[in-house]
This record gives structure tokens, C-alpha cells and sequence, in this order.
């Protein structure tokens, strides 16, 4: 029946496979194949003679969930069989609990669950209703928090916040309401599940009965709520639990998931029989190597030594860059030399790992010049965020007045006063008369149907382009200084700031509307008579590129991967350069103050040991803030590394070193390759 094979596992694989009754911790490293020892238990669990419809596995995400499915179904070689195994998230078990058991707790089994938006609409109206006059709450910021209050234990206990604050009353009256509708949001499904089982013993019974074998994937990403959910699942004394994890790779503290359910197991299963996965089909012993010394350096972790078969490989490069342009440059160097060298066989062999959203955009723009293709994960593109699509509507009405889809997103940005009912008039106007939108509202006949006030606020805005589009005209013209002095006049950062939720989020919106107007400064620099117009064709083109399917354009076009460290965990690449290694960013700067650097130095390690051949660690000794040159120290978790597999790069000399005859030639032929290429 089953085609899984034990003697491919390597020793510490199959013990773990093969320990199937009790409670079973498998400490899973950085690529050590965990997947495949779960797939393989849960084959030879049916081979021993369990019945399928009585394993469970759970796991995070519905990709994983897929994945799993997959490879089960694939060793078992028998779609009757694996089509009765239990393999799901976390919320599909809960629903799937739920619609046999919420009656128990006043909901009828046919409840809906109401989507975010559902959500965010129920709770505005309730904080309508509920706030007095002085008092202020937010929507988003509500259901954020009473997202944190339904994933606290207490709660989940029956414990309920207190009515006398506003979030208190608000989440009070949400939860009636969705009773009352017959809902429940996302995390009522975790919620309600946990609720279903603690208190209703008949119905804890029944759900143990029906798994009899309990396997868990990424347990150290677990929180409160669901190792209780696993705790109550677990059947027979002692109860079969086999939980797979990495403390190590612990880093989603802040979403609540506690490290301490991983290191404290033995606490909530007794004597469990633990084994450890060290060896490493991922990276090379250098790389290995590195990561095994920074992490050694957390207090509470439980010891795990990676090892490779792979041998020791190419020493890991620290690279010190003088701001982040330098750095930038660097690594589209280094990328370009792994493609001439023949190294790396195509663009998705290389990733660019960071911290921060933010850290991206300079890579970004370094790429789109070098016309490299690439995608970012884990993060907005810079050019799809709100403030420059609204600095680049500007700009473009600025080269052509007369397009409106660019006028209709900046008309009333900063507010001129200007309803969406008069501008709807204004378009219908320019329909009927065939004019642009521009013209429309500077036609007398139109301005002669609305008020003195709207009249005069849409004269004053046909001035303020009339006047910046002379000065965009004006030879030799500093379009990024003009840009700059637009905006100032129109009070686009107040407004921009005035829009944001916190201190931070306006510094960043700012920060990212500065560096568009730079990168534009740069650009007439080295393209004079590009002007305006070619930038803002680049800007075009890459954006009719991103209307295509993502799919096909990643299937059709290999792309360097741009990706935050907290989205890479899981994934792997065969070069990683993991940028901005500075004090303040990793470990990030509030990580002190909010105790959780060793979370930051777990991060880091996820980010090390994504790497399969080859890392790149770099730093910056200056970086542009708020507009100056701040220094920068490189973080503090170099010390940690240890030395034998560490090579210091002198940026220096790579970047001014003369191309060699190799990469000239591949420059060329990508030249020839690129004229060649059918145009847009």
C-alpha cells in the first residue's frame, strides 16, 4: 500500500519516524527535513495498522496544509486512504469543531464568518454608538486590540474586559452582535473551539476519540490558545502528540506566539521521548558553521548543532559599505559577477534579505537603473505605495495636463473643498463637450454652474499647474528641485502626515516620497536629456509590467528576490545577501527596551541559514535619515560570529576593480540581447 522508504532517512529521521506512541518532541533544524519526517510518520503509522481517518496534522498555513496533503497522499500510494487522513490549519480544525459543537454555546451550526471588512463595518458603527462626544477611538486600532483580547488566555477562560473602558464596552457589544447575527470572525474560530472543549466535556470526548495520533508542524510558532487547543485534542494516557519545531526559528513573538510552549513541552506532556534533527540538506558548513555561533548565545534555547554533508564551501563575506547606495551597488555587482561567472544559473538564484519594508526602495531603484528583474515579498513596492502613485499623479499631470485618470487622483489632494459629486459633474462635463478633465474646469461655461467658493477653488488649482508646468519648461529646468517646491507650496507633507496613524508611519511615507524625488534628481544627473519624460516612462513601463498576471511574469522572467527576514522563514536560495546588518535595525532598536533581542538574534539566524551556497552579510557606516547622514554601527551580533568561515570585503575595490573580459562580454551579449527584444 505505502511506497515510503526508512532506510533514505538518515539515523536521528527515522527514530523520530518510527516513535510513534506517547508524547514525541522532534526539534527540527534550519533545513534538516522536517516535512519528509512527518509525511513519512504519518505513511508508517497506516503501515503499523492505524486507521488514516484516525491522524490528525496541523499546521499554519493552507500552503503547507497543501503541501503536507501532497506528499502524504504520494507515500501512501492509495487516494482511498489518504483522502480519510486529517491535514489542516489551525482555523479549518476549528471550523471544522465548531460546526459540530457551537450549539453548545448559543450559535447555530450554520454560523458565517465574517470576513475583515464585516468586521471593521460592524465595529465602526458600534464605536458611533458607544463613544461619548470627547472621546476618540479608532476603528482599525479597535479591531486590531480586540483582535489581541480574543488570543488572551483569560479571556478564552471566560473572562471578560471590563465595560467601563471604551474598548471594553465596544468588544462587549461587537461579540453580541455577532451572536446576534449568527457570525463569528477569525478569531472567534480559535476562540469558540478552545471555549467548545474546556467546557463541554462530552464534546472533548468525542473530538479525542475521533484523533486517536496528533502531529503539529511549526509548534514554536504556537500560542496560549492553540497548545491548549492541542492539549484538549490529545487522546490516551499518555496521549500521542508528536510536535515538530524550532525554537531557534521562534520569531513571531510580536503576533503572540510563545517560545516557551517548544521549551516548556515536557511541562505540558510529561516524559516525552525528544529527538533531534541537526543534519542539514540545505547549506555548506561555513554558512553552518556561522549560524551555529550566533545562535548558541540565547540563553533558553534547547542545544542543536547544525551539520551538512555539503563540506565547507566559500567563506561568508562581511561587507562594511559606506551608505546604502554603496551598498546597494555592491550587491548588483556581486549579482552580476555570480551570473557572468556562469555561479548563478539565473536571477531567482539570488535574494536580498532585510529587516525593514523600508530597506528595500534603494534596492529597488539600484535594480530598475541596472534593469534587473525582481520582485519583493513580504513588503510593498515602493512604487505602489499611496504617497508616491499621489507624488507621480503630479508629476504627470505636470508633463500632460490633459490626463485625467493622473488628475482625478491629486484634484483634491490636499482637500480643495472639492466633492466628488462636483468632480463627477466636471467629468460628465468634459464627456459631453469632449475636452479633458483640465480643460473642463476651466471652461466658464462649467465654472458658471457651480458656486463662488468651488469656482475659485478650481481656478486656484488650474493657476498652481499652469504656473509649476512654465517652470518644468523652463531650459535646463531642476525637475526633482521644481517637484520639491510644488509640494511644499501645496502642503503635500502636513496633509501626508495628517492622514497617518502614528509618528512613525508619517516619518515613513515621507522618507519614501523624498527618496522618489532623489532617485528623480539622479536620474536627470545621469540621463540630461531623458528629462522628465524618461523618468517617468520608466516609471510607466515597470508598472505596465506589474499589470501582468504575477504568476506568469515570475514564470516568465527569473527575478531577484527582495524579501523581509520574517517572510523568507522556510524558503531557501543559493546566494542571500542579508543587508543592513546595523545596530538598531537587527536587533531593531525598541528590541532592548521591549526585551526581545533574542528574538532579533533568532531572526538573523532564519536569515543565515536561508542560505544554501553562498551569504553576504552588509552594513552601513552611513545611512540617509530624515534627508541627513546619520552614522551607523554595525550590529552587535558580529561578535558573536565566529571567525574560521568570515571573509572581510573591501567594497572598494570591488566596485572600482576594472570588468574583466568575461563580464564585458556577458554585458554585451545582454545588450544584443535587449535590442533585440521586441519593444513594449
Amino acid at each position: 500500500m505505502s511506497s515510503f522508504r526508512l532506510f533514505d532517512l538518515n539515523d536521528a529521521q527515522r527514530a523520530a519516524v518510527k516513535q510513534t506512541e506517547g508524547p514525541v518532541l522532534i526539534l527540527a533544524g534550519a533545513g534538516t527535513g522536517k516535512t519528509r519526517v512527518i509525511t513519512t510518520r504519518i505513511a508508517y503509522l497506516v503501515a503499523q495498522g492505524v486507521s488514516a481517518s484516525k491522524i490528525l496534522a496541523v499546521t499554519f498555513t493552507n500552503k503547507a496544509a497543501g503541501e503536507m496533503r501532497e506528499r502524504a497522499a504520494g507515500q501512501l500510494n492509495d487516494e482511498s486512504v489518504s483522502k480519510k487522513l486529517t491535514i489542516s490549519t489551525f482555523h479549518a480544525l476549528c471550523v471544522r469543531i465548531l460546526r459540530g459543537d457551537i450549539e453548545r454555546l448559543g450559535w447555530k451550526a450554520n454560523f458565517s464568518i465574517y470576513d475583515q471588512g464585516d468586521c471593521l463595518g460592524s465595529i465602526r458603527a458600534i464605536i458611533t454608538r458607544t463613544a461619548a462626544k470627547d472621546e476618540k477611538l479608532d476603528p482599525n486600532a479597535a479591531q486590531s486590540l480586540i483582535s489581541k483580547l480574543k488570543n488572551d488566555p483569560r479571556i478564552a477562560a471566560g473572562g471578560v474586559p471590563s465595560e467601563q473602558t471604551l474598548i471594553g464596552a465596544v468588544y462587549l457589544r461587537y461579540q453580541a452582535e455577532l451572536k446576534r447575527m449568527n457570525a463569528v470572525d477569525f478569531d472567534d474560530l480559535l476562540l469558540l473551539a478552545v471555549r467548545v472543549l474546556r467546557e463541554h466535556p462530552e464534546a472533548r470526548a468525542k473530538w479525542q476519540d475521533r484523533f486517536h495520533y496528533l502531529m503539529v508542524d511549526e509548534f514554536q510558532d504556537t500560542n496560549r490558545l492553540q497548545l491548549d487547543l492541542v492539549s484538549m485534542l490529545a487522546h490516551g494516557t499518555p496521549p500521542n502528540v508528536c510536535v515538530v519545531g524550532d525554537d531557534d526559528q521562534s520569531i513571531y513573538g510580536w503576533r503572540g506566539a510563545e517560545v516557551s510552549n517548544i521549551l516548556e513541552f515536557e511541562r505540558h506532556f510529561p516524559n516525552p521521548t525528544v529527538v533531534k534533527l541537526e543534519q542539514n540538506y540545505r547549506s555548506t558548513n561555513a554558512i553552518l558553521h556561522t549560524a551555529n555561533s550566533l545562535i548558541k548565545n540565547n540563553p533558553r534555547r534547547r542545544p542543536k548543532t547544525l551539520f551538512s554533508a555539503y563540506g565547507i564551501g566559500e567563506k561568508v563575506k562581511i561587507v562594511p559599505a559606506p551608505n546604502e547606495q554603496e551598498e546597494a551597488a555592491y550587491v548588483i555587482a556581486e549579482m552580476h559577477r555570480l551570473r557572468s561567472s556562469g555561479e548563478a544559473h539565473s536571477w531567482d538564484d539570488c535574494a536580498i534579505l532585510f529587516r525593514m519594508n523600508a530597506q528595500s526602495k534603494t534596492f529597488e531603484l539600484a535594480m530598475k537603473e541596472s534593469n534587473i528583474p525582481y520582485r519583493v515579498v513580504g513588503g510593498q513596492s515602493i512604487f505602489d505605495k499611496r504617497e508616491v502613485k499621489d507624488l507621480l499623479g503630479y508629476v504627470a499631470c505636470l508633463l500632460n495636463t490633459d490626463d485625467d485618470a493622473a488628475l482625478l487622483r491629486i484634484i483634491n489632494l490636499p482637500p480643495r473643498g472639492l466633492g466628488d459629486t462636483t468632480i463627477e459633474r466636471a467629468l460628465d462635463f468634459s464627456r459631453r463637450h469632449k475636452t479633458s478633465l483640465f480643460a473642463a474646469i476651466n471652461d466658464e461655461a462649467f465654472l458658471e454652474t457651480v458656486s463662488g467658493r468651488t469656482r475659485a477653488a478650481f481656478t486656484a488649482f488650474h493657476e498652481l499647474m499652469d504656473r509649476f508646468e512654465s517652470r518644468m519648461l523652463e531650459p535646463g529646468a531642476d525637475h526633482a528641485a521644481v517637484t520639491g517646491a510644488l509640494l511644499d507650496q501645496i502642503g503635500f507633507y502636513g496633509e501626508l502626515r495628517r492622514t497617518c496613524k502614528t509618528e512613525g508611519e508619517a516619518t515613513m511615507r515621507e522618507i519614501n516620497v523624498r527618496d522618489m524625488l532623489r532617485d528623480l534628481e539622479r536620474y536627470q544627473q545621469r540621463q540630461p536629456d531623458g528629462g522628465l519624460r524618461g523618468f517617468m516612462d520608466r516609471v510607466a513601463l515597470d508598472r505596465d509590467r506589474q499589470e501582468k498576471k504575477k504568476e506568469e511574469r515570475e514564470e516568465a522572467t527569473p527575478q531577484v528576490t527582495l524579501i523581509t527576514l520574517h517572510a523568507a522563514k522556510g524558503l531557501e536560495f543559493p546566494y542571500v545577501f542579508l543587508v543592513g546588518v546595523e545596530e538598531g535595525l537587527i536587533p531593531h532598536e525598541r528590541s532592548r527596551s521591549e526585551g526581545t533581542v533574542d528574538e532579533e538574534r533568532r531572526l538573523l539566524y532564519v536569515g543565515i541559514t536561508r542560505a544554501r551556497k553562498a551569504l553576504t552579510l552588509s552594513y552601513c557606516v552611513n545611512r540617509t535619515k530624515y534627508g541627513s547622514a546619520v552614522s551607523c554601527a554595525p550590529s552587535t551580533f558580529f561578535k558573536e560570529l565566529a571567525r574560521d568561515h568570515l571573509e572581510m570585503v573591501n567594497i572598494g575595490k570591488v566596485l572600482n576593480a576594472p570588468a574583466t573580459e568575461s563580464s564585458a562580454k556577458s554585458h554585451f551579449a545582454r545588450m544584443r540581447e535587449a535590442a533585440a527584444r521586441p519593444g513594449p
